[in-house]
């Protein structure tokens, strides 16, 4: 079974495929500028652009660890974005803790593993 590799940095692929699942690298905003809604909001919007590139879809998503810097200040505010944007009727397994993330200014980070089709 091959493996492939897309987005391919120094420590990290961005996209591994391998069969038939597709597992995403950490997603986060492309601006750490904004609130939680916000950074949730564009965080959310490059997971479907990944999961497109990769031939998939949110409706594919099996699980999803979510990473909060402050999870009593953000957590609803997460949901809240969350809940408008995954497929209805197919909630992914969700785990959601806080973690302290590598820049000070990320407010969310995201795992994801999907299938492929």
């Amino acid at each position: 079974m091959s493996i492939q590799r897309l987005h391919i940095e120094k420590r990290y692929s961005n996209i591994v495929i391998h069969n038939g699942t597709v597992y995403l690298a950490g997603q986060l905003a492309d601006d750490y500028s904004g609130d939680i809604g916000e950074q949730t909001r564009q965080t959310l919007a490059n997971i479907d652009s990944a999961l497109a590139e990769a031939g998939s879809d949110k409706s594919k998503i099996l699980s999803v660890t979510i990473y909060l810097k402050d999870i009593a200040a953000d957590y609803a505010g997460l949901n809240q974005v969350w809940d408008a944007w995954v497929a209805e009727g197919a909630t992914p397994a969700r785990a959601c803790v806080e973690g302290k993330l590598y820049d000070p200014r990320v407010l969310v980070e995201m795992v994801v593993v999907a299938a492929q089709r």
